[in-house]
């Protein structure tokens, strides 16, 4: 197995440009009306449009704010979390222990040339930027905190003409500009409350904020943007689980990335939206998004599809017994496929100071069927799965015209510990198979035997049956070792109920080397013709040397036995570890009308 040489010469220190964060000066873009920006409804108390030091009513507005929450509840935040310091948080939620190493954030990064140490860039990458989207909090937090939350960072590398620029900006959620203002953390690190016994705390502190009009989550969200990033409707966003998306303007020259704003899609007031998952399915054919919402009161899930045109449709109100977190799902050509896993949501634990979010080992995982356009709930069956508890999804299809669905996603085994020892956590990577008729799953089988996530395909095949997964193998969430490309045609060789280890080609990163998740790019445009191959492409990446603390943009050739780096760039400074990204050309986005 290769390993990724840290032969290029240290960091030189003198290119890192560190800035300290400009106070924002919010603004929306009214040209951008495909989409409905409802961020521009900010509470009068706190206006982050109004944050120009030249406007003196502004500037009053803030200090009054200012005063009201250094008297009333800054006391009472800094109360609750000296009681919290006071008891021993585990390290899994300490901030200390959680924002050290790599996972420490870092400040903005304007737009700085970088210099390819190995090898040279593809043409096919040309005019495009390889985006990371990653938790990065813009202060430190003082109270529990898990890996999952901070405010949403996006780690940019634009490739013009062999050359790379990179860029770090924060998304500007309402939730980051609030704080901004204020100088301190104020809205709660959802992941880590919920599964902490401080809830109620900052629940009754937050909602004190919110009838004194401090903030206004309910209208405008608290989201961090932090998970994912997705193309919809031929714009940009940045996604997480628990609010709207943000819409993302990349600059002309797709050198930097500006925040334009929180959107419902023309949501309209009977099916008004306020969350939306974090891992949509997009048709290429048709345009279409598929999504959903969960909520921890009924109804706890709702299937939604967001047209060619940007536009949201009726929502479809689906049944389950009881709140479960639901972070991914698949689509194929007829069906949406649902998994209702055993991390259950019980809201009402907030009033006995218990963990909101809990692991019921009690309950059988199950996978919800229905119809992708149906009108709504009538049509859909489930079945039991017993220990499949899907994270990620990472293609599926249909086979036997139509008569079996298969799926390929990642199963979170000693699921007990997601919530908090994720280093425990082992993720199999399984292809499961649904026979539509006889309304059962008939074959489920491991692809390989180590501990993988994050899979990714070449995107000409979402939807379709594909032969090739890159898939990240994981030490611990989201630390990535290395990737390995599957080829699911091996399964043939063990029978229907065989399975084993299906990988063709692998590269670890090395000692102290760590990546992002492994992004697919084909070779030359719809590459899915008869004469190109399915991995005809290369491999994107960030990857972090912990020994040096250098960080590269590495480009690996998809078809090679050990996935040969043809490029690296030297990066100005470090990108922390973070979750999704996207590869995004100029040309794939519908400018604003």
């Amino acid at each position: 197995m290769d390993t990724i040489s840290s032969s290029s010469p240290p960091l030189n220190i003198s290119l890192i440009r560190t800035i300290k964060n400009p106070k924002p000066k919010f603004t929306i873009n009214s040209s951008f009306n495909p989409f409905h920006p409802i961020s521009k409804l900010i509470p009068r108390k706190i206006s982050v449009q109004n944050l120009t030091a030249e406007n003196e009513t502004t500037t009053q507005t803030k200090r009054t704010n200012q005063s009201l929450h250094e008297i009333i509840f800054k006391p009472l935040d800094d109360f609750i979390f000296r009681f919290i310091k006071s008891s021993t948080l585990p390290p899994f939620f300490d901030p200390k222990h959680v924002l050290s190493g790599n996972f420490s954030p870092v400040d903005e990064l304007p737009p700085t040339a970088c210099e390819v140490v190995e090898g040279s860039l593809p043409p096919c990458l040309n005019g495009g930027a390889y985006i990371q989207n990653s938790p990065n909090p813009q202060f430190m937090p003082h109270g529990p905190y898990h890996v999952v939350d901070g405010d949403g960072m996006l780690h940019s590398i634009k490739i013009s003409q062999g050359k790379a620029t990179f860029c770090s900006r924060y998304i500007t959620t309402y939730k980051y500009n609030i704080e901004r203002v204020l100088g301190y953390p104020v809205f709660p690190n959802l992941f880590a409350m919920f599964n902490s016994r401080i809830s109620a705390y900052t629940t009754l502190l937050n909602f004190a904020r919110v009838i004194t009009g401090q903030i206004n989550p309910l209208i405008h969200g608290l989201g961090t943007a932090n998970t994912s990033l997705s193309l919809i409707g031929g714009k940009l966003f940045a996604l997480c689980e628990y609010d709207l998306p943000y819409g993302i303007e990349m600059k002309s020259d797709g050198d930097d990335l500006i925040t334009i704003g929180r959107h419902d899609f023309h949501a309209s007031k009977k099916i008004l939206m306020n969350n939306m998952t974090a891992h949509p399915k997009i048709d290429s054919q048709t345009g279409e998004v598929f999504a959903f919402k969960y909520h921890v009161i009924p109804p706890f899930l709702t299937f939604f599809r967001i047209d060619g045109n940007g536009r949201k449709q009726k929502d479809v109100p689906i049944t389950i017994k009881r709140a479960s977190v639901l972070h991914d799902f698949a689509v194929s050509k007829n069906y949406a496929i649902f998994p209702d896993t055993q991390i259950a949501i019980n809201p009402l634990e907030v009033t006995r100071c218990g963990k909101v979010m809990t692991v019921d080992l009690d309950k059988t995982p199950s996978l919800g069927v229905i119809e992708r356009y149906a009108e709504d709930e009538r049509e859909m069956w489930w079945i039991d799965v017993p220990g499949l508890n899907i994270l990620h999804v990472v293609n599926a299809w249909e086979e036997d015209d139509g008569g079996k669905i298969v799926i390929l996603a990642s199963n979170v085994l000693s699921v007990e510990h997601t919530l908090d020892r994720m280093d425990l956590n082992h993720f199999s990577m399984e292809k499961i198979m649904i026979d539509v008729e006889e309304r059962k799953v008939v074959n489920r089988v491991p692809v390989s035997t180590k501990s993988l996530d994050f899979g990714g395909i070449n995107p000409e095949y979402a939807g379709k049956k594909n032969r090739y997964v890159y898939a990240a193998q994981i030490e611990t969430m989201p630390k990535i070792l290395g990737v390995v490309k599957i080829d699911l045609s091996l399964l043939s060789a063990g029978g229907d109920g065989g399975g084993g280890d299906c990988t063709v080609a692998s590269r670890s990163y090395g000692p102290g080397c760590y990546g992002s998740e492994p992004l697919f790019v084909p070779r030359e445009p719809s590459n899915q013709g008869a004469t190109t191959e399915e991995d005809d492409g290369y491999l994107l990446s960030y990857v972090h040397n912990e020994n040096t603390q250098e960080s590269l943009f590495v480009v690996m050739d998809a078809k090679s036995p050990t996935l040969e780096i043809v490029a690296s760039v030297k990066l100005p400074r470090r990108v922390p570890y973070g979750f999704h990204s996207i590869f995004v050309k100029q040309s794939d986005l519908r400018r604003p009308l």
